[in-house]
């Protein structure tokens, strides 16, 4: 099954984190995700959330927000697809995230589209 794994993170506690092991941990990370083959993919780093822009539309009038969508201490910051047959392996490779450590890394499975 294909899970999303959304990285959120505590900009403070990231912060704080020793740089140097963090990525060097993000790289053996991503080396790991690269060698688990087809399905895997390193996905992609968002800037800080205090750059964002929100839009919303109700009624025919659009609203722009700059800002995060959510006044919270954790952020989403990033994002990895995985392709693992059980939720308990997903689980397994959420926690090897380095980001696991600094804030949180939800599951989500991917809907797959089906023929009609």
């Amino acid at each position: 099954m294909r899970y999303m794994m959304i990285i959120h993170h505590d900009a403070d506690a990231l912060a704080k984190a020793p740089q140097q092991e963090l990525w060097a941990d993000y790289a053996a990370f991503n080396q790991a995700l690269a060698k688990a083959g087809a399905g895997f993919s390193s996905g992609l780093r968002l800037h800080e959330a205090k750059g964002a822009t929100v839009v919303r539309s109700k009624a025919g009038k659009t609203e722009v927000l700059d800002g995060p969508y959510a006044d919270t201490r954790e952020q989403l910051a990033g994002y990895y697809f995985i392709d693992v047959p059980t939720l308990e392996q997903a689980v397994e490779w959420a926690n090897r995230c380095p980001s696991a450590k600094y804030g949180a890394v939800e599951i989500r499975p991917i809907v797959e589209q089906t023929a009609s």
